[in-house]
């Protein structure tokens, strides 16, 4: 990915990690009696946040049946049959987070019959528009990668146990 951060601001700055060890940015409010609260003190926007927006604004798209490649579905698969565990909103999705923009990175699965064109630049307007409205962070770019077609008999070849082996 290029370059996504403006570090001549002097309102925001990245953290390397927090005191969990994630990454994220800061984005600096102005200080004094003189400004309205809401703007007094410092907003620390994780990059997993970030993805966290993304991945759920991707799947917000009725032509996108899934996100990740082939190997970041397999792991999500066998994820989702731990108990407790549940769906990893974030699988496919990667980002990086600057001091004041966001450059964001997906795999998508989509449904057969879709104009693969129309529904990528869907899930890049609504990415954006989510990233952009929770955040406040600017999205410089947002790079879909078409990992794969969903058919609809392979949803329940699958249900069905369509092998050789029962």
């Amino acid at each position: 990915m290029a370059e996504t951060t403006d570090r001549t601001s002097a309102n925001a700055r990245t953290s390397p990690r927090d005191e969990r060890g994630e990454k994220g940015t800061t984005l600096k409010g102005r200080r004094g009696t003189d400004t309205p609260p809401g703007t007094r003190g410092d907003t620390t926007v994780a990059d997993k946040v970030v993805a966290k927006i993304a991945g759920m604004a991707a799947r917000e798209i009725p032509e996108v049946h899934n996100l990740g490649g082939g190997m970041a579905r397999a792991f999500g698969a066998v994820r989702e049959r731990v108990p407790g565990s549940g769906d990893d909103i974030t699988r496919g999705v990667s980002v990086e987070v600057g001091e004041r923009q966001a450059a964001v990175d997906l795999g998508i699965v989509v449904e057969y019959g879709a104009s693969i064109v129309d529904t990528a630049g869907d899930v890049r307007a609504n990415v954006i528009r989510a990233v952009e409205s929770m955040t406040g962070l600017e999205v410089v770019e947002v790079n879909i990668a078409v990992h794969d077609v969903h058919l609809p008999d392979e949803e329940e070849e699958s249900e069905q146990g369509g092998g050789r082996v029962a």
